[in-house]
């Protein structure tokens, strides 16, 4: 495991940054930082300079997470677009602002999961530690008003009435284990505990079915999202709705596992 650990943090020392430090989401990227990037290295980083007392991994961690926050943060929905294109040459890049044009729900999921995993082995007097919590909460506050009335979030987070839209299994799993990792650890007020149990049951009562032989089936998890390629994804709301839906994603399963251990706390 140290070998691997170890090769990833050589990895992470190379890995190619924006002008101001932020890291490319991948090399076939360039000049652009996706929400999902975050919980990719964000708390491994954290963790790994908590683990192997290396504090400037858990400065490095802080900084990825500035840098997300400045460029992706909307004030006026208090949730963060799916990416940013420091050079503006991708064509879903807005000339202005650099931002992707959506919300996606699952994007902004990895977020906050990567928010309360990697506060975890912060110092509560590290100088970006005061901001993360306030994140934190400001998040917390905000999508409690996108989840509808059965306890689920959208793919298109801020536009559920939208033609096409509809509810997705991973975003919903991801926000149930954010807010009860972040109730359990003291980062939210425990009012929030009711946002993670109405995840829940909308999740078993929606999208969870039943198999004969007693194993259960996890609905409507987005296969994949990403913004750019081939062919290229233009981060339109038409593109988000049309992405694949496959039973028992890993991406939805996982955080479902990780949220229902945090509500049995």
């Amino acid at each position: 495991y140290k070998l691997a650990i170890e090769n990833l943090i050589d990895q992470l020392k190379k890995q190619p940054r924006t002008t101001d430090g932020g890291f490319w989401h991948k090399k076939i990227y360039p000049y652009q930082m996706w929400l999902d990037g975050l919980y990719m290295a964000s708390p491994f980083m954290a963790r790994y300079g908590a683990e192997f007392n290396c504090p400037e991994w858990i400065d490095e961690a802080v900084k990825q997470f500035t840098l997300c926050h400045q460029h992706t943060y909307d004030t006026k929905t208090g949730l963060y677009y799916h990416a940013w294109n420091e050079d503006r040459s991708q064509r879903w890049a807005d000339l202005e602002t650099g931002h992707s044009p959506n919300f996606w729900g699952r994007s902004i999921g990895w977020w906050f999961m990567a928010l309360v995993d990697a506060l975890e082995y912060i110092p509560q007097d590290h100088s970006g530690y005061a901001d993360m919590i306030k994140w934190t909460k400001e998040l917390a506050e905000t999508l409690s008003k996108y989840q509808d009335k059965n306890g689920l979030w959208y793919q298109v987070i801020d536009q559920p009435s939208r033609t096409g839209n509809f509810p997705e299994a991973s975003v919903t799993t991801q926000c149930m284990y954010a807010y009860m990792k972040a109730v359990n650890k003291g980062y939210i007020d425990s009012r929030y505990r009711a946002i993670a149990e109405k995840a829940f049951k909308g999740l078993c009562d929606k999208l969870l079915i039943s198999n004969p032989d007693g194993t259960l089936t996890l609905t409507k998890c987005c296969q994949v999202g990403g913004l750019g390629g081939k062919p290229y994804r233009d981060g339109s709301f038409e593109y988000y709705i049309g992405e694949k839906m496959r039973d028992n994603d890993a991406k939805a399963t996982g955080p479902f596992i990780m949220g229902c251990i945090e509500l049995n706390k």
